[in-house]
């Protein structure tokens, strides 16, 4: 426990979760990852706890809590062998809902992010597209407003529930000539008419869904238009951040999962007639590996305390996310060498492990791009500002 961050609540909140996990999830883990599919039930489970509100508002039905109980959350969701799991729940409560919070009218507030905190109904948030992937600006779906509706038409890809959602936060140029400053926000119920989607086969995070979608001539209403026209690249910049951090301390869990089991299973493995934690080799690579990680989530828990004080941290979010899931891998790929040829074997955690890690530097930004938002940052002195709604 670190005492700077975390209290006594947040350990016995911390507990609390850990057997609800144990008790309502880990039994359907095989099977999910198995079928691809999430049953609905888990979801009004996880609402009647309250844990899909812990830091929204008392008046949509959430707790009100700080961040480190969303720290909590995510580094829980790590250890139960199913990254795919982990996501379909961050992605539901910290991407699309985040939009509904921030930029939802009273009404969609009501109608989506209420039942969402509730686990009545689940959402998507669809930025990525076929052509574009990171670049968010390059984005070609467009939304044309007619009347008192918009027409959207184009297509999303590598949308993490996109399949089962009930409803998408969807980002389309309104003024495909302003480029950037031409996005806007909108929410579209997912079996609205137009609307298709395809399930992807992926490497990991199999328990979760993940699809291609394609809007045809979908009628979206005014009302449904999140904030202002033309704000939609830097509200997505903002909720960026927490996106990252959220990737950085689902590394840095997952690489101290991978760590402990590993711990754990070389003092029970022998080789030569000694343990295998006996030998210094592999002892001083894998203290690299735990020094690092620490590192980590160290940096990692600034960065969330910096944002609970109101900070703008897309700089530090950033580094985050970029060194977090880096280590991660560089973990993970250890620890499986550790387990020899067990770590092969799906049986053993490393391998879902590993597979489930290599999404780190993909999504919510490859590193790629992070290393140019953050040279345009630090050698370029470009600045990014917060969004405002008004």
């Amino acid at each position: 426990m670190n005492s700077t961050y975390f209290s006594e609540e947040h350990e016995l909140f911390r507990k609390s979760f850990q057997d609800f996990l144990k008790a309502e999830v880990v039994p359907h883990i095989e099977k999910w990852e198995k079928t691809g599919t999430i049953e609905r039930f888990i979801w009004k489970k996880f609402g009647d706890m309250g844990f899909l509100g812990i830091t929204y508002p008392e008046a949509y039905g959430g707790l009100n809590l700080d961040l480190f109980y969303m720290v909590i959350l995510l580094e829980e969701l790590q250890k139960i062998k199913s990254s795919g799991f982990a996501a379909a729940v961050w992605a539901h409560v910290y991407l699309a809902m985040t939009h509904l919070n921030a930029e939802g009218s009273e009404e969609i507030k009501q109608n989506y992010l209420v039942p969402s905190i509730a686990g009545d109904k689940l959402g998507a948030l669809c930025i990525s597209e076929p052509f574009g992937g990171s670049d968010v600006a390059g984005m070609r779906t467009t939304a044309v407003l007619q009347g008192d509706k918009y027409l959207i038409n184009g297509s999303k890809t590598f949308i993490t529930n996109g399949v089962y959602a009930d409803y998408y936060i969807v980002a389309a140029k309104t003024d495909p000539a302003a480029g950037n400053k031409g996005i806007s926000i909108f929410l579209m119920d997912a079996n609205a008419k137009g609307v298709s989607k395809s399930k992807l086969d992926k490497l990991g995070w199999r328990a979760s869904d993940t699809a291609e979608i394609s809007f045809d001539q979908v009628e979206v209403p005014v009302t449904n238009l999140m904030g202002e026209a033309g704000k939609g690249f830097p509200y997505i910049m903002q909720h960026f951040a927490l996106e990252r951090l959220i990737m950085a301390i689902n590394a840095h869990a997952r690489a101290d999962y991978a760590i402990d089991y590993t711990i754990e299973y070389m003092s029970q493995r022998e080789a030569f007639g000694t343990k295998i934690s006996k030998f210094q080799a592999l002892r001083h690579k894998l203290v690299d590996h735990a020094s690092d990680v620490e590192h980590c989530k160290v940096f990692n828990y600034v960065a969330v305390d910096r944002l609970q004080k109101g900070e703008y941290v897309v700089k530090e979010a950033t580094m985050a996310k970029l060194k977090s899931t880096k280590v991660a891998d560089e973990t993970i790929y250890s620890c499986l060498q550790f387990l020899g040829g067990y770590g092969y074997m799906e049986e053993y955690p490393l391998a879902r492990l590993l597979r489930d890690s290599r999404l780190g530097p993909i999504g919510g930004g490859t590193s790629e791009i992070l290393r140019e938002i953050l040279s345009k940052m630090i050698i370029d002195k470009q600045t990014y500002k917060p969004a405002v709604k008004h």
